[in-house]
């Protein structure tokens, strides 16, 4: 068994033991697949309710979360090179934003907030929370509480937890609109905006100074790609305008599409 692969089956064992009802799902991940075993293990954490963690477990966690993000690698949003060198500020990266060093990342969150619970889904909620580890649902699942039964996080806000085992030192969470037609409205398209307003306030309330957005509404809520491009790109602008104190954004894309619609927006000149 490889090093990496004695941190796994640990784990798997401990929270089978917490969840003795996914038992089942073990013959879809068979022993002496290394890859398999670890989908295994994130299908199960993905699924675990927030409660308090043994710290024999963390040590574990942590550690393989260490090594894994030491092999992706660790890109310096502050080095980023500027989209424009008249705006130093703002730069556009393509790749996953697990592994920037910034301040703060945004995560685009539902509003219960405690993360993704469909099991290896491939959106940046689920991976946010799955490469900075269990800590990070404990942590949304206090703010929950701190606002009392029944609270759902509402559209265009922000809320901050660390960023543990990620090499961000925050996560702003921020909900999104939902656009089920793809044909945002008014209030819609101010809601988004709000987004990017509140992290950044947050952001700076927080001591940051570089923070990394993602393509925040555009997957499964629904917002028009290009559209959310403009918003995102016109409120960082209007803020940084207005005196926000960062010194670097970092619009993070995933798909050669994004890039190029963000590439598009960048170049669009600011609006009087």
């Amino acid at each position: 068994m490889t090093p990496r692969g004695e941190l796994v089956e640990p784990l798997i064992a401990h929270l089978l033991r917490e969840m003795p009802e996914c038992r089942a799902w073990e013959a879809s991940f068979p022993r002496g697949d290394a890859p398999a075993r670890r989908r295994f293990l994130r299908a199960l954490a993905n699924v675990r309710p927030p409660a308090p963690l043994d710290p024999d477990f963390l040590r574990l966690q942590d550690a393989l979360l260490a090594a894994e993000r030491d092999e992706r690698g660790i890109v310096d949003a502050a080095a980023l090179p500027p989209f424009d060198p008249a705006e130093p500020r703002i730069a556009l990266w393509r790749g996953d934003i697990v592994r920037l060093r910034a301040d703060a990342i945004v995560n685009a969150a539902n509003d219960a907030l405690l993360g993704c619970f469909a099991p290896l889904h491939d959106c940046i909620d689920n991976a946010i929370h799955s490469a900075a580890g269990l800590q990070l649902r404990q942590a949304c699942a206090e703010i929950v509480a701190a606002h009392g039964p029944g609270w759902r996080a509402p559209t265009g806000g922000a809320e901050v937890t660390g960023g543990y085992n990620l090499p961000a030192r925050l996560v702003l969470h921020t909900v999104g609109p939902v656009v089920p037609d793809g044909r945002p409205t008014a209030a819609q398209r101010a809601q988004l905006a709000s987004c990017y307003r509140s992290c950044l306030a947050a952001a700076a309330e927080n001591g940051a100074r570089t923070v990394a957005f993602c393509c925040i509404s555009t997957g499964v809520f629904g917002y028009p790609a290009e559209e959310a491009a403009s918003v995102a790109v016109a409120t960082v602008r209007d803020a940084l305008a207005a005196g926000s104190p960062m010194e670097r954004v970092v619009f993070d894309v995933f798909s050669p599409r994004d890039e190029v619609l963000y590439r598009a927006a960048l170049a669009r000149p600011s609006a009087p």
